[in-house]
């Protein structure tokens, strides 16, 4: 493809769609095309803004020859309709985390993008940290032998500091707080990083127990939480998530056999490692790697460039589809005090 691939915006609910529609445009072979928007007025402006059209009638964007791929930031109880309608029409797709909110949405969505053989991509850009793609390695490699345990932290002070708000027009951010239209608050927004890792890392869930909470009181939903996942090789994750942290480390800690790694544990380097399996002259220790794996493109870029000319892409709607799986027995084991069998 000799031309500039056609995208455009659906919906910029999300806090993260204006960064989204700042990297098309800088990518050298896309350009933004047309918007449309759930909230019409919040899409003239966005369209306005970037001089581009605006739709009202999502069907009639799908429609149009010019765009060949769309990127989704709509709020998530929209997307099962936003995502299958795009690829009904032959849109590639970059959505926004999480795919769906529920597993049995996720269904639909995976059977329409297979059907359709669209380019698919979710963004989950701990993925491309090189920091994490080290751990994997380490992991894939038994260098930590068995893993036995992961303990994984994400938070910050949204909740305190009472971030999403009502803009005008209904254009802000405050859906962020509505169960409903996101799907759950602080787990289900910030945790699907940890969550997405922890699967990644520690392959299929087999239970999980999970106790959330209100603690702030600034919006209806969970802010506080945590999660303790078995995984079917017997390792157990604990995914500890919040919105009422005003300040510390977001730790990432691996535990296993014959070591351990973390990652951003502490004020000292910010991956350290050891492991008795690579012991040598005596010397042991922990061990900070200077030399990590080189990191692939971003996944806007890694979307846009097999858009453009079938580059491979590191992140596949299995991964979604495996993020909605876990935070959805995670947010049933909470609703319902249970474990939750997968």
């Amino acid at each position: 493809m000799s031309q500039k691939i056609g995208v455009a915006m659906l919906s910029f609910a999300h806090v993260h769609a204006g960064g989204y529609a700042e990297q098309v445009k800088n990518n050298p072979n896309a350009e933004l095309v047309a918007v449309w928007d759930e909230e019409p007025a919040r899409g003239k402006a966005e369209a306005e803004r970037r001089g581009v059209p605006f739709y009202e009638d999502l069907n009639a964007l799908l429609a149009l020859d010019t765009v060949q791929g769309v990127v989704v930031d709509a709020p998530t109880n929209l997307h099962t309709e936003v995502l299958i309608a795009s690829a009904k029409a032959g849109k590639h797709i970059f959505t926004e985390k999480a795919l769906t909110i529920t597993i049995a949405e996720a269904d639909q969505v995976v059977r329409a993008v297979k059907e359709s053989g669209v380019k698919f991509m979710i963004s989950l850009p701990s993925r491309v940290s090189r920091e994490n793609l080290f751990a994997k390695r380490v992991i894939d490699e038994g260098l930590l032998g068995d893993i036995t345990l992961m303990r994984a932290r994400v938070a910050h002070m949204a909740a305190l500091d009472r971030w999403f708000r009502a803009g005008e027009n209904h254009s802000g951010s405050l859906w962020f707080g509505d169960e409903k239209a996101a799907g759950g608050g602080a787990f289900f927004d910030l945790g699907c990083h940890r969550v997405d890792l922890m699967r990644w890392f520690l392959g299929e869930p087999s239970s999980v127990v999970s106790r959330m909470n209100n603690f702030s009181g600034a919006y209806p939903i969970d802010d506080n939480m945590v999660s303790v996942v078995e995984f079917k090789n017997r390792a157990l994750g604990i995914l500890d998530v919040s919105w009422v942290h005003r300040s510390g480390p977001n730790p990432l800690e691996l535990y296993g056999t014959h070591g351990y790694l973390t990652i951003g544990a502490g004020s000292g380097p910010n991956v350290q490692f050891h492991s008795t399996k690579i012991d040598a002259a005596g010397i042991k220790g922990v061990i900070s790697p200077t030399e990590l794996p080189d990191a692939p493109p971003m996944p806007m870029v890694q979307w846009i460039n097999a858009m453009k000319d079938g580059s491979p892409m590191t992140i596949t709607i299995e991964d979604g589809w495996n993020l909605t799986q876990l935070m959805e027995g995670c947010y049933t084991a909470a609703r319902t005090g249970q474990a939750y069998v997968f």
